[in-house]
């Protein structure tokens, strides 16, 4: 009957399916972060009924990383960056959006950070910006509008929020390093597509680990170690922001000339050092993310492999000769020899940034690197369940397409 399709009747059956698919993705990972914030953070939250436009929202990296104190040193400050890109379901074949609607994004379980760390006391002393209470060092907050981003080797058309200053708090005082945020498409004035992504992040750089010696900080341990070892004066001149001798592709801090780069020096200079970390699952886990949070949750980790199975150990990753951010594992190092009609990443483009299937990103269907799906934390999993049913990889043809093709897809880059 009529009264049956009204928009409040849809949205409560949205909620009910969500309800459905949530409790299905929290069921194999009900002891993780995931399964414990996730019905908090859906708070209100309900997917719209399918239409004529789809959008997928990502982190780049799968997982940032901060300090928690920056009043005496920093290695990396709160900078998280979400993407996002828009499908048009109304040509038969569907065509990536890359204007004439608004693409918004926040965060509901964390709509402030300010009053979570200390980087705002500091931001002027480490990189010389007096940054506004929540506002990244891009310029962005905690919520706003996506900017349109084109890529013109990879000729990728996305959104773009760059710099969100997140913390692994959420504003219930709780630690959650996989908050969601949700990302809306806008045209005309209604909103036409709705998603959610984890917008991962973690301070737990267990440097205490070794650096602990009494009567002083972590960090003035660290800073006093290095004056050492280096004839610095950095215990005098807290707080010092690493990449500010280092270079750290990461923040486009070029370093000092002569001053080996941010990575190189870390892996390469612990990595004789690691007896701490004997009886962690991965060495890689004593200054990453790894005893309380997950870095690494992807299919891959579900099938026993760990950090070094992709980047190798601490002596190959701190190798001078490495661009960090840049020299990374390939899907093809891999993949290719049991895929070999497969086509992956383009030569000299990373995973994260590759393209296929009409222009499509990799990333789009397969998840941020380090959650590639099906992951094995329940709040990764959702968007994919939300869009398709299950989790995993997107490959429900008509998650895009009005019909399922008739061809089958080849996996490569000139297909359509």
């Amino acid at each position: 009957m009529a009264g049956s399709d009204s928009p409040s009747t849809r949205a409560s059956h949205s909620r009910v399916t969500l309800s459905r698919w949530v409790r299905r993705a929290c069921g194999a990972a009900a002891a993780g972060f995931g399964a414990l914030m996730l019905a908090g953070a859906l708070g209100g939250f309900a997917p719209p009924a399918p239409n004529d436009y789809v959008v997928f929202a990502w982190n780049d990296l799968g997982m940032h990383c901060m300090n928690e104190d920056f009043s005496e040193m920093m290695i990396l400050p709160p900078y998280n960056t979400v993407r996002a890109q828009v499908i048009d379901r109304t040509h038969g074949s569907p065509e990536i959006v890359g204007s004439g609607v608004t693409v918004r994004y926040r965060i509901p379980s964390n709509t402030h950070s300010s009053d979570k760390t200390n980087f705002w006391q500091h931001a002027e002393a480490l990189f010389g910006i007096a940054l506004q209470p929540d506002i990244g060092l891009a310029g962005n907050g905690l919520s706003g509008v996506m900017v349109p981003h084109y890529n013109p080797v990879t000729l990728v058309r996305d959104f773009e929020a760059v710099g969100i200053p997140i913390t692994p708090v959420d504003d219930a005082g709780r630690e959650d390093p996989y908050p969601l945020a949700t990302i809306t498409v806008e045209q005309g004035g209604q909103i036409v597509a709705v998603t959610q992504t984890v917008v991962p992040v973690s301070w737990e750089i267990s440097c205490n680990m070794c650096h602990v010696t009494p009567g002083i900080t972590v960090a003035t341990d660290i800073l006093r170690k290095h004056d050492v070892l280096h004839g610095t004066q950095l215990e005098a001149h807290k707080p010092v922001n690493c990449s500010s001798c280092h270079s750290d592709p990461a923040l486009g801090a070029p370093g000092q000339p002569g001053v080996s780069s941010m990575s190189a020096a870390m892996h390469g200079g612990h990595a004789t050092r690691m007896g701490a970390a004997q009886n962690l699952v991965s060495e890689c886990y004593a200054c990453h993310p790894g005893v309380r949070t997950n870095c690494q949750r992807d299919v891959h980790s579900s099938r026993g492999m760990t950090c070094v199975s992709c980047h190798g150990g601490m002596a190959e990753v701190g190798n001078p000769a490495r661009t960090p951010w840049v020299t990374e594992p390939r899907c093809a190092d891999c993949h290719q020899a049991r895929e070999p009609t497969f086509e992956f990443e383009q030569p000299g483009v990373l995973f994260r940034d590759a393209t296929g299937h009409g222009g499509v990103k990799c990333i789009t269907c397969h998840g941020s690197p380090h959650a590639i799906g099906p992951a094995t934390t329940a709040t990764d999993n959702l968007q994919a369940i939300r869009l398709q049913g299950h989790a995993g990889v997107i490959n429900t043809c008509t998650t895009c397409h009005s019909t399922t093709p008739s061809d089958p897809f080849p996996h490569r880059g000139d297909d359509d």
